[in-house]
């Protein structure tokens, strides 16, 4: 099934691109280490990196941007099926300098790895800045907002960001860390806390202009590598029920948030019922390993001196945690042109024309 509708996506999009493009100024990224390029390289306190081998050993000039991937990820590509060369530079790596009187201004990446919903996920000290926190991405928007207000006014402002599209990919990290944690919340107040919390960063970006949202829900977190390591080679079940948990409570989110704001459209991507067939069924894709990392043995970060698959194509996972670029165009492509299985109640490509 995988196969089959990635080769009916990417058969599409050729057709969808230039319409697209057309009605997206900018793209916006905000996340985890999914959609990341690079904005933890500009924490000096953060361990959680990429920026070394193998990472982007199939990027251009085998270049380690800080991308946790072989090459691209699926900011890059959603972005790439817009008409862009691949996701906006990261917001840290302006140096406050956003050059928005510039023609070619078309969006920045606020995504950074290890960071979830609550400000407490992904960080190690109080007193030390490991991750960028989806709050604190959501007010470096804010400072994209006054800046644009600044250089073009309200109104035209206001109309930039209106047609402009905000990606958001978050939530494993909040899932898995307090799977861990040694003070967890309880099981069935998981999802609803995490909710609440996104909600107000949903109604906080609403403030700053965003109208238009590509939210990306959470994956089979219990069947990545380094979950199973921990459940004898099998998928961690209760991670995987919290993630089907929290699609089901973002539907509803969503939802309720779009009846109340009228101007609101959002496209909902379902990560879980897109990656969980591949896994269950890989015959039925183009991956032959969907269980192994292919840099690293799933319990170790991929390093330099970790072990190197030479098929990256054929593994679903990269390293302990992230999909490989083979994996993430699949999905970016199934986020872009898929049917309602995957996407509600629109997909990305209808998003933009909306």
């Amino acid at each position: 099934m995988a196969k089959g509708l990635a080769f009916v996506a990417l058969s599409l999009i050729i057709g969808v691109l230039q319409s697209a493009n057309a009605e997206v100024p900018a793209i916006f990224i905000l996340g985890d280490s999914t959609v990341d390029v690079g904005t933890n390289n500009y924490l000096p306190d953060s361990n959680i990196t990429a920026n070394f081998p193998h990472n982007g050993v199939d990027f251009p000039f085998q270049r380690a941007t800080g991308r946790f991937s072989n090459g691209l990820n699926t900011a890059d590509f959603l972005a790439k099926y817009f008409g862009f060369k691949r996701s906006p530079v990261s917001f840290l790596s302006l140096n406050g300098t956003l050059a928005i009187k510039k023609r070619k201004f078309r969006g920045v990446n606020f995504a950074s790895a290890g960071s979830g919903l609550l400000d407490i996920t992904g960080q190690t000290s109080t007193q030390k800045a490991n991750v960028v926190p989806m709050g604190e991405q959501v007010y470096q928007f804010s400072m994209v907002y006054n800046d644009l207000v600044a250089s073009k006014g309200t109104s035209e402002a206001q109309n930039f960001l209106a047609k402009s599209l905000i990606f958001i990919s978050v939530g494993s990290n909040d899932i898995v860390g307090n799977h861990y944690s040694k003070n967890p919340i309880p099981k069935e107040q998981v999802i609803p806390n995490l909710a609440v919390v996104y909600e107000k960063h949903l109604r906080n970006l609403i403030s700053f202009g965003a109208r238009k949202f590509g939210i990306i829900s959470v994956p089979p977190v219990g069947c990545c590598p380094s979950q199973r390591v921990s459940a004898n080679g099998e998928c961690l079940k209760e991670l995987n029920d919290q993630a089907e948990a929290f699609f089901s409570t973002m539907d509803t989110l969503m939802r309720n948030l779009s009846y109340e704001n009228k101007d609101i459209k959002y496209s909902l991507g379902n990560a879980f019922n897109i990656t969980k067939p591949i896994i269950d069924n890989p015959q039925n894709s183009s991956f032959t390993d969907v269980k192994n990392a292919c840099c690293g043995n799933g319990t170790l970060p991929c390093t330099p001196l970790a072990s190197l698959c030479s098929n990256r194509h054929k593994y679903l996972f990269w390293d302990m945690f992230h999909p490989t670029q083979d994996a993430s165009r699949l999905v970016a492509s199934i986020l872009f042109i898929g049917d309602s299985r995957f996407a509600t109640p629109i997909n990305s490509s209808q998003l933009a024309e909306a």
